[in-house]
């Protein structure tokens, strides 16, 4: 059986590289991409918190059910208002994004 620590060095591996992206990129889909990859990381905890608490109870796995729906969701909502963003501004670019400004 694979010790726990390694799920969590994974984890924190995968939260990472999301962070960076989300700090680092000024592309709407990509960060879109790194809001998808911390959430995969902590569905990653999810489960191996289940497997080695309760080995018999799939409550880590309901939990994680429900997480990778709504981001299925979120990605769905985000996307579009990306596509509909670019089709006003021709760009990806967050940066040029001001359409709050008052």
């Amino acid at each position: 059986m694979i010790p726990l620590t390694h799920f969590l060095v994974f984890s924190a591996i995968l939260f990472s590289i999301g962070v960076y992206g989300l700090l680092a990129r000024r592309n709407a889909i990509l960060l879109l991409i790194s809001v998808e990859l911390m959430l995969n990381a902590v569905n990653v905890n999810f489960m191996a918190f289940s497997r080695y608490i309760t080995p018999k109870a799939a409550t880590g796995q309901i939990y994680t059910l429900f997480a990778v729906a709504i981001g299925a969701c979120e990605i769905g909502v985000g996307l579009a208002i990306v596509l509909t963003i670019y089709r006003s501004r021709q760009t990806l670019d967050v940066d040029k994004y001001n359409l709050l400004k008052w």
